[in-house]
């Protein structure tokens, strides 16, 4: 009897230290019901942390693309080039750019174009309108800027409705002038208006001082 009883506290003594010995590693214990995968997930409140970490860093790269993005539509303008080039239409070129640059946009001077009637020294904007013309416009248009400027009256350039502002010449006169300038290649001196039927020295000392044939 004495020995059953012996031999049962040996072995609850045993028990006991075989219990604290398993107890004491509390670094590697792992729940019941969870897996070492799910022991390494990171804490809910880390969890958070994180994807808040996340969010603001893409929101920082969007406000940095959407900057540039701002800053590029700064720095540029859009000017529509047209007539006598290569390329017409819309291109795009930095701010600041002269004219010599959207020419350079738009692949450079057509075959026919008036290559001096354009100053390629100007300035641009944005939404402005280029126009190259051909040669033969070119020297059209440059000659009736120039009697604008002047104020006078070009006899051998102006439609009928400008030679109809002279003093005392009206559409059938203005015909007349017309006429004779194509059938004779033009006038050579204001003075050779007289030529044409109807005008003669008085008519012509009224307008003497409001034409040229520059």
């Amino acid at each position: 009897m004495m020995k059953k009883r012996y031999l049962g506290i040996v072995c609850l003594i045993t028990a006991c230290a075989l219990l604290c010995c398993g107890c004491g590693d509390k670094g590697t214990a792992i729940l019941i019901g969870e897996t070492k995968e799910s022991a390494d997930v990171p804490a809910e409140g880390e969890q958070e942390a994180s994807r808040a970490s996340g969010q603001a860093g893409t929101a920082a790269q969007s406000a940095a693309s959407g900057e540039t993005a701002s800053e590029a539509r700064d720095t540029t303008i859009r000017v529509y080039v047209c007539g006598a080039v290569a390329n017409p239409g819309v291109v795009e070129i930095p701010q600041g750019s002269r004219v010599e640059d959207a020419l350079e946009a738009a692949g450079g001077f057509g075959a026919e174009a008036g290559r001096e009637a354009v100053n390629l020294a100007d300035w641009v904007s944005d939404g402005q309108k280029l126009y190259f013309p051909k040669e033969g416009e070119a020297v059209e248009e440059s000659q009736a800027q120039s009697d604008s400027a002047s104020g006078l009256v070009n006899i051998n350039t102006a439609d009928a409705a400008a030679l109809c502002t002279l003093p005392g010449i009206g559409e059938s006169r203005a015909r007349d002038i017309i006429s004779y300038r194509e059938a004779n290649g033009g006038f050579q001196a204001c003075e050779d208006i007289m030529k044409v039927s109807g005008i003669k020295t008085a008519a012509y000392e009224k307008i003497k001082d409001k034409i040229t044939v520059k």
